[in-house]
């Protein structure tokens, strides 16, 4: 069961009052709220890119990200180091073979209408310094299907890569073959095929070929697809049994040349010309606009086409067009300062509530969940809507029997936007969540703070079910054939009483339950047995760890080497890790104090859990460039961001802007204003070779820091006097 997501709303204490610092409590309570929002966007991101299951609505997720940074913008001392808002995607899935992009897969910042897209341009116009005049864009349908890195080498194509967490993806080359509008060998008649090309672009499903998979499947008394985005997704990490039938009908958009561009391009337009001639292809309804205003009404127009496309888009992508000024402008951690994603405003339907019931979650969080009258709205039919928790269902007064309008914006889970009270009949009662667990009947309370309704009851069997399953899942265990129903039965006859139960199991005890064979027996108790052998992190995950997720896991696990270490970590010493917040230290801490847990780990070792322990993380010695700072400007022959890792990986800083405190600054083609102001402040320039050789000799030494001069008692009394 997957935990929900929390509130939209945010507590009225996680605001500081305008205008004056926060409180010691209210510091506290925002910090809770940034690391919680943080902790859930994680986990979102791992559904959708991982498991191929998102649980929220886009909109859904947009407000959570936009709550979340607009909290670490107002306060950045307490932002998490590994905040979603410094990441991108997630990590690769077990299975594949990984490897690195050739540069960051980057995300897009989102506009929710046109006010945003204006505010966009002026933006960049400010960037620039560029207030009047002619700022060119370039207009591109935001495709709903899965993001691909494609690597071609003198022209022939080697390796395919997912977006994976965009820095390292998935490699999926073997089925990417099987893709019939991505070309083998580039198709370059007039010039040479550069020696490496990085594409870029989206993988989906046309909606005809979708329609016709499902039919077939139907005929064949299989599952239909749930929509195209998890079909197309789906089909590229299979590491079985694989479709090609399914992957003879995706199709591949590209819309970045990464690497290996024309001398002579110098706009955006000009790379998609040169995807075409390729023999990629483009999305028809790119077009390039003079200003904000014809990007306006190629949104509009991209909009009023949504449901007549041949793919499903979800909204349009707007980017500078001149590539020159896409380097000036630069990128951020997780996205580019030159493009914006401006969404389409969600698809809706109306249903019927026909009732709500209480899931329990594994942390004991009571979720309501509204049944309605199954409706089809944005690609799936609609069953079930998460009411989150008891202030959602007051704040949109939901009742049993309203009529409801829900809304769907590319995810499979729609969300319902609010009930119409006009249509009522009768008076139907107002819901409210039970005292009493409804697995276990314990006590069930919210405590101060929170907006989650919990089970106080650690051994309620709704929390086994949920704790058991998720210890089998993927980023955890991963113990392979456990599904829900195998440990609903394993729950229910008390074969798992406690979640260490499970490495007690045999293939004697597991052939007693209904619908399991003696093969099936043995093979999840091999799978048991395989599982039993694992890492540090994936142990953490497996525990389920409040705010421990795979990241801060791996972290913990490179910072202790082993588990005992780490169990007896007092608070202080878990807070003192980069990385980790004040929250996570008292989660974890609590976790290993508790007696009941202590026990529980101890008896995972003695039935033969076990990992390889790592020697402790050495913090990095200062490298050949530290203290030193760089500035990169106009265009160079490798990706930018693979120079900012070279300089960074020596310890150096690579920073947007020029001042006189900027060491270098290394420029390429066509380098702009930034080149202008280091020759204005005399700050050393650099070519790539020039570059290149300061690595082979080493920087200058560092100036020696300026004594700050001090008057003497005499001095200051004289200074005073001949003031007064």
């Amino acid at each position: 069961m997957t935990p929900p997501p929390a509130s939209r709303k945010s507590p009225k204490s996680a605001r500081a009052p305008s205008g004056a610092p926060p409180s010691s409590a209210e510091r506290d309570t925002l910090r809770e709220r940034i690391q919680a929002l943080a902790d859930e966007i994680a986990e979102h991101n791992r559904q959708y890119h991982l498991a191929d299951a998102p649980t929220i609505s886009d909109a859904e997720y947009d407000m959570l990200f936009r709550e979340l940074e607009a909290l670490e913008a107002a306060h950045p001392e307490l932002a998490p180091d590994d905040s979603p808002t410094q990441r991108v995607g997630a990590p690769p899935a077990e299975g594949f073979a990984s490897a690195p992009h050739r540069s960051p897969m980057l995300s897009l910042d989102n506009a929710m209408d046109a006010d945003a897209l204006r505010a966009f341009d002026e933006r960049i116009r400010r960037m620039l310094g560029r207030e009047d005049g002619e700022l060119a864009y370039l207009i591109e349908p935001k495709l709903d299907g899965a993001g691909v890195e494609l690597i071609y080498e003198d022209g022939r194509f080697v390796q395919g890569l997912t977006r994976g967490d965009g820095r390292i993806g998935e490699d999926v080359t073997a089925s990417l073959k099987h893709v019939l509008s991505i070309p083998l060998v580039l198709q370059t008649r007039h010039a040479p095929a550069p020696v490496i090309a990085s594409v870029r672009g989206e993988i989906v499903l046309p909606l005809d070929r979708f329609r016709r998979l499902n039919s077939a499947r139907v005929d064949e008394g299989l599952e239909p697809f749930v929509n195209p985005r998890n079909a197309a997704a789906g089909s590229l990490r299979q590491i079985h049994d694989i479709d090609v039938r399914r992957l003879r009908a995706l199709e591949f958009r590209a819309y970045q040349l990464e690497e290996g561009r024309p001398s002579e391009a110098a706009t955006q337009w000009d790379l998609l010309e040169t995807l075409r001639e390729w023999g990629f292809i483009v999305s028809p309804e790119c077009q390039r606009c003079n200003d904000v205003d014809g990007a306006v009404a190629a949104h509009t127009s991209l909009l009023e086409q949504r449901e007549t496309m041949p793919v499903e888009a979800d909204g349009s992508v707007v980017k500078v067009d001149r590539l020159g000024l896409q380097d000036e402008l630069g990128t951020l951690s997780r996205s580019p300062r030159w493009a914006i994603a401006v969404k389409f405003p969600p698809q809706q339907a109306q249903t019927i509530i026909t009732s709500i019931d209480v899931q329990v979650g594994r942390t004991g969080a009571l979720t309501p969940v509204a049944k309605v009258e199954p409706v089809f709205v944005g690609g799936v039919t609609v069953s079930n809507l998460s009411l989150h928790n008891q202030d959602e269902i007051e704040r949109k007064d939901v009742r049993v029997g309203d009529v409801a309008i829900i809304q769907r914006a590319g995810d499979v889970i729609p969300q319902l936007v609010r009930v119409l009270p006009e249509r009522r009949t009768g008076t139907p009662r107002k819901f409210k969540l039970p005292n009493l667990c409804p697995a276990c009947e314990s006590e069930a309370l919210r405590l101060e703070g929170e907006a989650v309704t919990r089970c106080m009851n650690p051994d309620c069997p709704a929390q086994l079910k949920t704790r058991v399953t998720h210890m089998a899942a993927r980023g955890a265990l991963d113990i392979d054939g456990l599904g829900e129903e195998i440990v609903d039965q394993l729950v229910e006859t008390e074969h798992i009483q406690r979640v260490s139960d499970l490495f007690a199991l045999s293939a004697a005890t597991l052939v007693e339950l209904d619908r399991m064979g003696e093969k099936s027996a043995t093979n999840l108790e091999a799978s048991l047995e395989k599982a039993r052998s694992t890492t540090l992190g994936r142990f953490l995950v497996a525990l389920g760890i409040r705010h421990v997720g795979s990241t801060v896991a791996d972290l913990l696990a490179r910072h202790f080497g082993d588990l005992s270490p780490l169990r007896s970590a007092p608070v202080e010493t878990l807070e003192a890790i980069d990385g980790i917040g004040p929250i996570i230290a008292q989660s974890v801490a609590h976790y290993f104090a508790d007696p009941r847990n202590q026990a529980e780990v101890d008896r995972f070792i003695e039935l033969g859990v076990h990992w390889e322990a790592t020697e402790p993380r050495i913090a990095p010695t200062d490298g050949l460039m530290s203290g030193r700072t760089f500035v990169l400007t106009g265009t160079l022959s490798m990706p930018r961001d693979r120079v900012k890792d070279r300089i960074e990986e020596a310890g150096g800083k690579v920073v947007g802007s020029v001042s006189k405190k900027t060491s270098f600054v290394v420029v390429g083609a066509d380098p702009g204003s930034k080149a202008t102001k280091a020759q204005e402040l005399e700050v050393p320039i650099l070519d790539e070779a020039a570059l290149d050789k300061l690595f082979e000799d080493g920087p200058p030494p560092l100036p020696e820091p300026r004594k700050k001069k001090t008057k003497s008692k005499k001095a200051k009394s004289d200074a005073k006097a001949s003031r007064d």
